[in-house]
């Protein structure tokens, strides 16, 4: 606490002309108490020696801070001013007094504000060039990041950069492709700053009253954030919930906020814990959230749908005590879900019985501790963690044993200020009309979006777009690279961008199997080795499905002429599948343009030959298969051309598009390879084969450091073997055994010598490596 008494006399003129001036604004923000502290931590600022900036900043900012948060959280801004003094320059403290307010209003929390403390003394003492530009854009980055993934942000920035004090000022000022980068991969499904309003108007719609909502911050190191909870009138929410399956964020955040809010609403008195074990309470908690939420049904029925969608607990789920809470709280809440367990039968016929009473939280302390004393008789221990619910939506119920009666007065007090772009999609007669800027961009406070295409009066069938718009691409995928001199990945570093391949004259396929009629002869044999059977009968078998009749009779044959007969006689049914998806990716760089020693054949014309008699003997043996290319200009335009995917089947369309690949452009292979590992991901085969054919080492115009993405394409072979997914080299390069063995693995790759065999070595190489 500082000094509770300060002589404002003794300050000087220009900071005590601004407290005067400010004097009616600050009464109305402080208590007495607090106005002693706000005085006493202008005294602190002033006695620093680093000018009245300081002090005059803490002036202008501190009765918003405290309205906002409360009048505690100045005296801990000014402590970390002063402990700022002998790290950084006054400028940068009076910065971040400056900013605080803006931290405040978008935390909207003192215990998170606490945090943000703490993160800036954090980087004070890890790399204090930072702070300034992170400060400057602060109002960017708290309107994206939780203040967890602020720290994550922060965190990387500092150990990638934490010599390199240039770089290290471009990336906290937003300046960097890879600042942007983490910042997008911080950003949560939905930020509760940016839906807390409609929620609010949701809740006010539904029971008729305002209620006060604040976000709360989990653990900085993970992305989870606590669980909601009620304290008095105050409901705390999550800063930030990700997407549930195919629940979005916004709809958590309405169940979340409805669920507290009906504790609110039908809790009438506290429920006491006095004597109560831990699995008594959890059991009375899923009671005492079922109540609620039946009371809330009865005049909304379609919130059933709201909730239930997030319970995921089903009858198979029994290891845990944890386990069979979760199934209790699913049955009492969806009349739809079916659960024969005795004990679940039991909660919910008690809970059926209790509904006229459910006014009363005495119905949910007796149907718990029923439930309680089924439980403990299960041979399974109680665990802290089975006491908290799975369905994320659901508080901690601390409402229920801590309730103190609801204070109008002091909810009506609070306010929670925010701001935030909004984009409307509006008709055509909303957007001729009133539409003030037709250019806005996206940093405009309202952007308006037209439902429809908008055709002029001499259109001819031709929309604006079709004539002034840009040509539709597909959105560039990002994808991290790994950056092997800093040990750590680079997130969104490289994007990927597809698009259709030209055509090209689709009868060079036939004449390139006519010219290869030899190798199709001799690789026949192979397919229909290779081709599944089906169900196999295998006779003379020691164990078996069946008794092989034939084999009796030729047994008892052997018997009757006093000879030993043959024990093998079961029949044995085998069922030859072929479970496997493949997909060829082909290296198409510039290089595949140069001639072979002694022919004017190139090394592209092989690569097709090779690919049109491979994708001729995966379609005879019936195996799923993709042929894919890649090439690239810099790791903003990692080009990635789709010739055919396993939907698709082998027609001319796909052959016209074989024949008019082009080689061109550098090789960033480890983006490819984690672009296709993430397209057979989707492949539900067991088996999953990546055979990559390239005639060069990973380069790029934009990376003159040849280990670099040689080391990132090793690490997306690793990813790819950690999916599940097996990857093969086929290097044309002679000079490759120095490098593709330590990208793919010894076992994981060869190297062709005589190129001019290429056409004939891949099929076989496909059969040996799936047969």
């Amino acid at each position: 606490m500082l000094a509770a008494q300060t002589d404002i006399s003794e300050l000087p003129g220009k900071v005590q002309d601004a407290i005067d001036a400010s004097a009616a604004q600050a009464a109305k923000a402080f208590t007495p108490h607090g106005l002693l502290s706000y005085h006493a931590g202008i005294a602190a600022l002033c006695r620093l020696g680093r000018g009245d900036g300081l002090a005059l900043a803490f002036i202008n900012a501190a009765p918003s801070i405290a309205r906002e948060l409360g009048e505690d959280v100045l005296d801990e801004l000014v402590q970390e001013a002063l402990r700022l003094a002998s790290k950084t320059s006054g400028a940068v403290i009076e910065r971040l007094l400056e900013t605080a307010p803006l931290a405040a209003s978008r935390l909207g929390d003192a215990e998170v504000f606490h945090g943000y403390l703490s993160l800036i003394h954090h980087i004070s003492a890890n790399a204090p060039r930072a702070l300034r530009p992170m400060l400057d854009r602060l109002d960017t980055l708290l309107g994206q990041l939780t203040l967890g993934g602020l720290r994550r942000w922060a965190q990387w920035g500092i150990q990638a950069h934490r010599t390199h004090f240039d770089d290290q000022v471009r990336y906290f000022g937003l300046d960097s492709a890879e600042s942007l980068a983490i910042v997008q991969q911080e950003r949560r499904g939905t930020l509760f700053v940016d839906v807390h309003r409609r929620i609010g108007m949701y809740l006010r719609a539904l029971f008729g009253r305002d209620f006060i909502m604040r976000p709360t911050a989990g653990d900085f190191e993970s992305r989870n954030g606590y669980r909601p909870s009620i304290n008095e009138y105050l409901i705390h929410l999550p800063d930030a919930y990700d997407d549930v399956g195919d629940v979005g964020g916004l709809d958590i955040y309405r169940a979340a906020s409805v669920h507290a809010a009906a504790h609110i609403v039908y809790t009438t008195d506290r429920l006491s814990s006095e004597g109560l074990s831990a699995l008594q309470i959890a059991a009375v908690n899923v009671a005492e959230d079922a109540r609620v939420e039946a009371l809330a049904m009865q005049h909304f029925p379609k919130l059933c749908q709201l909730w239930s969608r997030l319970h995921t607990a089903s009858p198979v789920q029994c290891a845990t005590l944890g386990d069979y809470l979760d199934r209790v709280a699913r049955a009492l809440l969806d009349p739809a879900y079916v659960d024969d367990d005795a004990i679940v039968a039991d909660a919910r016929s008690r809970f059926a019985r209790a509904h006229r009473d459910l006014r009363s939280n005495l119905v949910s302390r007796d149907i718990g501790l029923a439930l309680a004393e089924r439980l403990s008789a299960l041979p399974v221990v109680f665990r802290a963690a089975d006491a908290v619910r799975s369905a994320p939506y659901r508080d901690d119920n601390r409402h229920t044993w801590e309730y103190r009666g609801y204070d109008t007065r002091a909810a009506l007090e609070e306010r929670y200020r925010f701001s935030r772009q909004q984009r409307r999609h509006v008709n055509l007669m909303e957007f001729v009309n009133e539409i003030d800027t037709e250019t806005a961009g996206d940093d405009a406070q309202e952007v308006w979006v037209l439902k429809s295409e908008l055709f002029p009066y001499e259109d001819g069938g031709v929309s604006y777009n079709a004539v002034e718009g840009a040509q539709a691409q597909a959105a560039p995928l990002p994808y991290p690279e790994w950056d092997y001199r800093i040990q750590m990945q680079r997130p969104a570093w490289a994007q990927i961008i597809e698009s259709l391949p030209a055509h090209g004259d689709a009868a060079r396929v036939d004449a390139i199997l006519a010219r290869h009629k030899p190798l199709t002869g001799r690789l026949h044999r192979l397919i229909e080795a290779m081709q599944p059977q089906g169900v196999q009968r295998l006779r003379k078998q020691e164990d078996g499905d069946e008794i092989d009749l034939n084999a009796v009779l030729d047994a008892w044959t052997d018997l009757r002429r006093g000879q030993m007969p043959d024990s093998r006689f079961m029949l044995r049914h085998k069922r030859s599948v072929r479970d496997i998806a493949v997909l060829i990716l082909l290296d198409l760089s510039e290089s595949a343009n140069e001639k072979l020693a002694g022919s004017e054949q190139r090394i592209i014309d092989l690569a097709l030959e090779a690919a049109v008699l491979t994708a001729d003997t995966l379609e005879r043996i019936g195996d799923p298969f993709a042929i894919h290319g890649f090439q690239s200009d810099g790791r903003h335009a990692v080009h990635y051309r789709r010739f055919k995917d396993f939907k698709h089947a082998y027609d001319a369309q796909v052959k016209g598009r074989l024949c008019g690949m082009r080689a061109e452009l550098s090789t960033r292979m480890g983006a490819a390879l984690r672009h296709a590992t993430r397209l057979m991901q989707k492949q539900p085969q067991r088996q999953k084969l990546i055979l990559v054919l390239t005639d060069g080492a990973p380069a790029d115009v934009d990376e003159r450091d040849p280990q670099y993405l040689r080391q990132d394409a090793k690490k997306a072979v690793e990813e790819a073997r950690r999916a599940g997914v097996t990857t093969f080299c086929l290097s044309l390069d002679p000079q490759a055994d120095d490098y593709v063995e330590r990208i793919f693995g010894r076992s994981h790759a060869m190297v062709l010598d005589n190129i001019a065999r290429l056409p004939e070595k891949l099929p076989a190489l496909y059969a040996a490596l799936t047969k």
